[in-house]
């Protein structure tokens, strides 16, 4: 294993570096609090709930996974387990990967029509 060398350049990237982790920790336990204080402590996919005991594996997700654009009310986050977030994380990138997805994450091959929207209707001259 090489031996890492002290370096001005290397000890001002590692000071850079130690900068933007300690940033990052403060700004995600800043809109954690916020949003565990705003919102029930369930998952707002499997409907899961959460207590003091557990509450560590409840995650802030980002909507438009932009962990930067935390609004003070909290329009960009939602509560989920941490399943849940994995889950939604990996179809997210699965629909980036195929091309399937808008600037806002969304599936633009999203399903619109309904074939079976005039059943009802058709049920009900057949009687």
């Amino acid at each position: 294993m090489p031996k890492k060398t002290n370096t001005p350049d290397s000890s001002k990237l590692d000071e850079i570096v130690a900068s933007a982790h300690r940033n990052r920790d403060s700004r995600e336990q800043d809109y954690r609090a916020k949003s565990l204080k705003m919102y029930p402590w369930v998952c707002g996919r499997c409907s899961r709930e959460f207590t003091r005991e557990n509450l560590h594996e409840l995650t802030v997700h980002h909507r438009d996974h932009n962990h930067d654009n935390n609004p003070d009310d909290g329009s960009n986050w939602e509560l989920l387990c941490l399943y849940c977030h994995d889950n939604e994380h990996a179809r997210y990138l699965d629909g980036e990967s195929t091309g399937n997805t808008d600037s806002s994450g969304k599936d633009s091959n999203a399903v619109t029509h309904n074939p079976l929207a005039a059943l009802g209707d058709l049920l009900k001259k057949s009687d």
